[in-house]
């Protein structure tokens, strides 16, 4: 009746529809956490089948407070993991006499965790509520007899949020451990039966804390459509960059055939005509490095002429003005004049016949990709 009422209060106070999502995999070390209770223990004997004795967990004889604490980590929003040590007071039923059944025990278990309103309902940071049945088996011992016993538990942990690392804990199991867990053994018939009279039994009711170590909280799966549309739209600028610099291409050497230079005695220029288009180089963001050999063409064709006519060639760098800062866009686009200028070096212009500019970022051209250029004509 207290879990069912407490339960139906954690859901009236979570009012705010909340959309679900997926989770990114987290690193080994994050969402784990640590767990310290009160316990309240009622202690069952194989020892004591047809004694007669009041089975209710209420009784003096049968129950004893004690403590738990506990360290787990959750792989998955709804799976998770929880190594748990629990005693240390507890009660050997060989009489109805709580003071001759008292014993000291301690027994550690390893649980599989099962937050089912993550499961069910999808991952959500704010629940207030969290439903967590659980399974698992271990080891005891009774320290007042010097016994050790195996044993298998399951359980329901209830957790509400108080902030978002801590939590309150209300957690109920049972556990059934082998005859000897009590340190009272009797030969005879219990070793025949199959039934759970045959066993020792605990039934644990547990009040605490949980905190959870570190961020402890799921990333959202990021939404891949938007960015599915972005890569398109850069391959897409990208792709008509290409056209237009084949074109451009095509055009120069059209021009560069059919309008030849024409010398007026030794190295005396008579008439050459000077390409109509400046030539245009692309970078890749934050790059001043020429990865497309492709636009090595123009370039050659363009050193070519301006060695013919003793020219002067201007190198403009520019950068995107919708990323970066200022000063950043003006190294930027100085370093990408640089480079185009060293190629030019490369291909026998003196560096005294360029003119190399860095001119900052700009938004003159769209798609913006097209901003991070550099420039190169006559002066």
């Amino acid at each position: 009746m207290l879990m069912t009422s407490l339960s139906g209060s954690a859901f009236a106070q979570d009012e705010t529809p909340v959309e679900r999502h997926s989770v990114s995999t987290n690193s080994f070390w994050t969402n784990w956490f640590v767990q310290a209770n009160l316990s309240g223990g009622a202690f069952y004997s194989n020892t004591e089948a047809g004694r007669g004795y009041s089975k209710s967990p209420f009784k003096g004889f049968r129950n004893n407070l004690g403590f738990s604490v506990a360290l787990g980590k959750w792989f998955t929003p709804g799976i998770g993991l929880r190594t748990k040590f629990n005693g240390i007071w507890g009660r050997s039923v060989i009489s109805e006499d709580k003071k001759r059944n008292a014993s000291d025990y301690w027994t550690l278990n390893e649980h599989v965790l099962f937050n089912l309103s993550n499961m069910l309902y999808g991952y959500n940071e704010k629940r207030v509520w969290n439903f967590i049945p659980y399974a698992g088996g271990g080891v005891g011992r009774n320290m007042t007899y010097n016994t050790y016993a195996m044993g298998l538990m399951a359980g329901v942990l209830n957790q509400w949020r108080i902030s978002r690392k801590l939590y309150l804990n209300l957690d109920v199991s049972y556990g059934v451990y082998e005859p000897d867990f009590d340190g009272i053994t009797t030969a005879g018939k219990y070793n025949k039966r199959t039934s759970l009279s045959s066993k020792d039994r605990v039934l644990n009711v547990e009040v605490g804390l949980t905190c959870k170590i570190g961020k402890g909280v799921w990333q959202k799966t990021p939404d891949l459509e938007p960015i599915h549309a972005l890569y398109q739209s850069e391959i897409d600028a990208l792709n008509a960059q290409v056209a237009d610099m084949m074109a451009e291409n095509e055009e120069l050497q059209n021009q560069l055939q059919n309008q030849p230079i024409m010398l007026d005695g030794p190295g005396m220029v008579k008439e050459v005509p000077l390409l109509p288009v400046p030539v245009s180089f692309f970078f890749e963001r934050g790059s001043a490095a020429i990865t497309d050999t492709r636009q090595m063409v123009n370039l050659e064709a363009l050193a070519k002429q301006a060695k013919l006519l003793d020219a002067v060639l201007v190198v403009d760098g520019y950068a995107d003005s919708n990323t970066g800062n200022a000063e950043l866009n003006s190294d930027l686009s100085r370093r990408r004049a640089e480079a185009v200028a060293a190629e030019l070096e490369r291909l026998g212009i003196p560096r005294e016949k360029l003119h190399v500019k860095g001119n900052g970022g700009v938004s003159e051209l769209t798609p913006p990709e097209c901003n991070r250029r550099v420039l190169v004509y006559f002066e």
